[in-house]
């Protein structure tokens, strides 16, 4: 049990956990999950930790087969440029590893954006707070657990 699977259960959102057997080489956690799964990647959601003009931190969730368009999410989020959180700082501030940061249960909240397509599937699969392990639930779901707005993020 994770704090982001009893996040989605207080919240009486309908979820599924899958569980795969982390590779410890692997380079890419959200490509692994896709593939370890058998699940279409345009449907599995990295979770990355953003620092928005060199202060607050915020939740970019885009497709694992994308890349983060940081000048588009400084913008959506108000600020003027965006970078990635150092590694240490995002542990913990979300109480999780990198490579199982979920977007439910951390620590401190952050504020969180969904890239667009998400809201193209019925479901979509996120990390579930551990390396090896899914949540998979309904966009808007998560949407409302982590008051999230969906906006265009991956090029």
């Amino acid at each position: 049990m994770t704090p982001a699977i009893l996040t989605a259960r207080r919240a009486g959102i309908r979820f599924d956990v899958l569980e795969y057997g982390h590779d410890p080489a692997a380079t890419s956690y959200g490509l692994e999950a896709a593939e370890k799964l058998q699940l279409p990647p345009e449907q599995v959601f990295k979770t990355l930790v953003i620092q928005l003009d060199g202060s607050e931190l915020l939740v970019a969730l885009v497709p694992v087969q994308h890349q983060l368009d940081l000048k588009a999410l400084a913008r959506q989020a108000g600020g003027k440029k965006a970078q990635m959180a150092d590694a240490a700082l995002v542990e913990r501030t979300t109480g999780y590893v990198l490579g199982g940061v979920s977007p439910l249960g951390q620590k401190k909240p952050l504020r969180t954006l969904i890239d667009s397509s998400a809201s193209d599937f019925a479901q979509i699969y996120v990390s579930a707070g551990r390396r090896g392990l899914e949540l998979q639930l309904a966009p808007a779901d998560l949407a409302a657990c982590c008051r999230a707005v969906f906006v265009p993020l991956a090029r």
